[in-house]
């Protein structure tokens, strides 16, 4: 399964060529530390239906049922998003403009959006997620997890995740997200509604589950109780933790053995030993920092420590409503400390694994057949030209279709 659903592939193989650089994200064995992409020069790649069939030197490639030659430019996986919250309908661009004018972010604009949600039909909802992920496909992302949250009732909960399981598996129920206004009184009231009549509703159109353990949402008890339930109910587990200050979450992520807690702009040396030990992947979203001007993570601090980190979107209408990971890989490099490498490996194969997937964000043969061809020669160009668009097509699934750079080529 992918996390974009497509059409089916076409049928036979095709083979691409022309290949200047081709980042895998499986380096060999004996292949110096620092080959942390798994590049090839000179390489070529054939899909056969939804699969990577084979990859190497391009005077190697073996015959295919059709060939695309990609005239020297640069081939990656494609982005894996493991975060964004596409589910919701209204406008929040006052609130950002008045970000900007000097207030401060707080969880409590969320509830503007719920209402807003909770008034629109399914019909609208539907084409508004349909209109986000087309503009992500376009930009690379080919594989993508959907939250709800916007809800906050059994009902609108449910359908919410109804939406979103049109556009992938790879769905988070988030009735935790923050108390809405009917239950202000009584918080312990409505983790009861989450964790009973809610979650047997929202269970059957999700895979994960997750809560906002933060000031103003939920304190780590009532977080843990959501994510028990939840794992009790089959659900896998994830955390929004530490974004807004120092707080449980990374430390609740951890004891709990979470595949990921995301957000970690506030983390103490306790926290980052804390999801070393556990193996719990810091997803790190540079597009809220940019978009609530508070600090950036310190991923070269995570990194350094032996903890793996992904990068995401955080796609949402209120603190970060970009869907571009290629702006997000730019902010990663030029203010959080990581090499366009580590960037680009953490906006894929960390993607991947903060999805727990091992059969996408990388290239190589029985993998899914998703990949970018970049208008570029390198994948550095991503961070060395920053708002560029330069995704020139994108294949899903085998699926060919153009990217950014070629609509705006061809709309030239």
């Amino acid at each position: 399964m992918t996390g974009a659903m497509t059409e089916a592939p076409a049928a036979g193989s095709t083979l691409i060529t022309g290949i200047g650089e081709l980042v895998t994200n499986a380096p060999p064995v004996d292949a110096a530390a620092r080959d942390l992409l798994g590049l090839r020069h000179d390489a070529a790649i054939v899909l056969d239906g939804d699969r990577v069939a084979w990859v190497g030197a391009a005077a190697q490639a073996p015959s295919a049922d059709t060939s695309v030659d990609v005239g020297g430019r640069a081939v990656i996986p494609g982005f894996v998003d493991s975060h964004s919250h596409l589910v919701f309908a209204g406008d929040r661009a006052a609130e950002f403009a008045a970000r900007m004018a000097g207030e401060s972010y707080s969880a409590g604009g969320i509830r503007s959006t719920v209402a807003a949600t909770r008034a629109a039909t399914s019909d609208a909802l539907t084409e508004h997620v349909r209109c986000l992920v087309e503009e992500m496909h376009a930009q690379g992302t080919t594989t993508l997890e959907i939250k709800s949250g916007y809800g906050l009732t059994v009902e609108d909960e449910a359908r919410s995740l109804e939406v979103a399981r049109r556009f992938t598996e790879e769905t988070t129920f988030l009735g935790a997200h923050v108390v809405p206004p009917e239950y202000a009184e009584d918080p312990a009231g409505y983790v009861d509604l989450v964790t009973g009549p809610m979650l047997a509703a929202a269970a059957p159109h999700a895979r994960w589950i997750d809560a906002f353990c933060e000031r103003g949402a939920f304190d780590a008890d009532q977080a843990r109780s959501v994510l028990l339930a939840g794992h009790a109910a089959g659900l896998r587990g994830r955390l929004h933790g530490n974004q807004l200050g120092p707080g449980p979450g990374a430390q609740l992520a951890a004891e709990l053995g979470l595949v990921a807690v995301d957000h970690c702009t506030y983390l103490s040396d306790a926290d980052v030993h804390a999801l070393r030990e556990a193996g719990t992947i810091a997803t790190l979203l540079p597009g809220v920092e940019f978009s609530t001007r508070q600090p950036y993570p310190d991923a070269r601090r995570l990194l350094d420590a032996g903890v793996r980190i992904a990068l995401a979107s955080d796609c949402n209408p209120g603190s970060c409503f970009t869907s571009s990971m290629p702006l997000c890989i730019a902010l990663a490099v030029r203010e959080m400390g990581l090499t366009p490498a580590e960037a680009l490996y953490a906006a894929t194969a960390g993607g991947a694994a903060a999805l727990d997937r091992v059969d996408v964000g990388r290239l190589v043969p029985g993998a899914r057949a998703d990949l970018v061809m970049l208008n570029a020669p390198s994948h550095v160009h991503l961070a060395y030209r920053p708002g560029v668009p330069l995704v020139r097509e994108v294949w899903i699934g085998g699926v060919r279709s153009g990217g950014v750079s070629a609509r705006s080529l061809s709309a030239g």
